[in-house]
């Protein structure tokens, strides 16, 4: 049995072949392998409604975010201007007024 590379958008190891695409179970992306090796792949970041989110974007937090540290937390629909997209656990770095510098969750945000 071939060695399958893992899905790009989610990194699961449990991608399969349907027809000439590759396919992920785990989120459902669908990718050409050809095109794949070709060329490099981008960090694709979706956020809570499955918009895809860039770099430099501008979000609205859905719920009450607690911080670390503080005994203040994030409150729902707090605007987070010019976000940058990582590839960790919390895959969005951006600076809230009040708060600084921060690591966010997508999945706890939508695109403005």
């Amino acid at each position: 049995m071939k060695e399958l590379p893992p899905c790009p958008a989610c990194k699961c190891i449990y991608t399969y072949e349907m027809g000439n695409l590759l396919a992920c179970p785990e989120c459902g992306f669908e990718w050409d392998p050809s095109e794949a090796s070709n060329s490099e792949q981008a960090l694709i970041v979706k956020d809570c409604n499955g918009n895809i989110l860039q770099d430099g974007d501008t979000v609205v937090t859905i719920k009450n975010l607690p911080v670390k540290g503080s005994s203040q937390s994030i409150k729902a629909g707090t605007k987070v201007r010019n976000i940058r997209l990582v590839d960790s656990d919390h895959n969005i770095d951006c600076k809230i007024d009040g708060f600084g510098a921060m690591a966010l969750k997508s999945e706890f945000v939508k695109k403005a």
